[in-house]
């Protein structure tokens, strides 16, 4: 009789032991880890993420294209689509503006990308697309594209809080576009963590843009830099890990990430960023 009560009294002892280490750490990593990915208060569960990470105070909503170009189209596509944004999209009746236009440089070869704003949100949106459809100049420059294209690709994008606007730069600057697929369900706590390390890549000056999808590829994330040059970009993110609080916020993303992508884009001659 003996040695099952010892042995009910061993299991006891552990189970409490047991419990009580869980509690502690429960609290433990409630007050530390799991807090620090929160720079607000949010709740995830009462509201849409891009309520929550967006910047209410503008309406602004973003489109980025991809466009793939037939090798030997590649300077005709440039001219075409130069001349277009100028006479059609610069015109004060279009709800629209060009942010950015590049040409891949390193990344996928002959790809055209251009960035658009939308001051107004959909409804601005709407307000275009009504208009070019009804506009036969414009008409005539899609049918023309068309035959320069091998494929295309847009998204719906909101900017986050955090991030600067993209404004119009002088230059000479490489643009880096790096692209995130998240996991579903993390972009809470990516945009938590960015909030967080954006001040680490202020000092130079290369923080162009942070976007969202709404539209398309869901849970995509891209960051838009500007560098000088490939060496300058190269001494700017090794200065970033010399800053305490850096290594802590890209060991707490990766983990987020399903696939990344770099590009490096070279601003078209007619890109207010340049």
């Amino acid at each position: 009789m003996e040695k099952p009560l010892a042995t009910a009294l061993t299991h006891s002892l552990t189970h409490s032991l047991t419990h009580s280490l869980s509690v502690r750490f429960s609290e433990s990593s409630d007050k530390g880890w799991f807090r620090s990915l929160f720079v607000h208060k949010v709740d995830a569960r009462k509201d849409a993420h891009s309520n929550l990470l967006s910047k209410k105070e503008i309406s602004n909503l973003y489109k980025i294209q991809f466009h793939n170009v037939k090798p030997e189209c590649l300077d005709a596509y440039n001219s075409l689509q130069t001349e277009v944004q100028t006479r059609l999209h610069r015109d004060q009746d279009y709800p629209c503006e060009v942010v950015g236009s590049w040409n891949t440089w390193y990344g996928e070869q002959d790809q055209a990308v251009h960035l658009w704003r939308y001051r107004g949100g959909y409804p601005a949106l709407s307000d275009c697309l009504q208009k070019l459809r009804d506009n036969k100049e414009y008409l005539e420059f899609r049918k023309e594209r068309a035959k320069m294209l091998i494929s295309r690709q847009n998204q719906l994008l909101l900017e986050f809080s955090f991030w600067n606007e993209p404004l119009p730069r002088e230059g000479p600057n490489i643009y880096e576009l790096r692209t995130y697929n998240l996991k579903p369900g993390t972009m809470i706590e990516w945009g938590n963590r960015w909030a967080r390390a954006i001040k680490y890549r202020q000092k130079n000056n290369e923080a162009v843009g942070g976007f969202f999808t709404q539209i398309g590829d869901l849970y995509v994330v891209h960051h838009l830099w500007a560098y000088e040059s490939l060496q300058s970009r190269e001494e700017t993110r090794n200065s970033a890990w010399q800053q305490e609080g850096w290594d802590v916020n890209v060991y707490y993303t990766v983990p987020l990430i399903r696939h990344m992508e770099s590009r490096i884009m070279i601003p078209t001659k007619s890109s207010p960023l340049q």
